[in-house]
């Protein structure tokens, strides 16, 4: 029996939609710092890697095209956001 790429492609553009969803919630409950609400800016490179890695990989699962590259394609947006996620941690405000 092949490996279903499809399957997983669905999986890990899933991962990748409820952790940018949970990043709203965690920006949501970021201490004040200063009170400018500066730390919604982060919502900007989330929401692009969100756009350019997994809308398109949902749009791929939908239609069943190049499960492969759309395994890849989810792989690595998961690794930008953990790498923009990181720096982020360290600019938020510590309670």
């Amino acid at each position: 029996m092949p490996f279903n790429f499809r399957k997983l492609a669905a999986l890990i553009a899933t991962a990748g939609t409820l952790f940018w969803l949970y990043t709203f919630y965690h920006i949501a409950n970021v201490p004040q710092g200063d009170g400018s609400g500066f730390q919604w800016l982060a919502v900007f490179p989330l929401g692009m890697v969100f756009g350019a890695f997994f809308l398109p990989a949902w749009l791929l699962v939908a239609i069943g095209r190049l499960p492969r590259f759309n395994t890849a394609l989810g792989l690595c947006g998961l690794i930008a956001f953990a790498i923009i996620w990181a720096q982020l941690l360290n600019e938020f405000p510590k309670s």
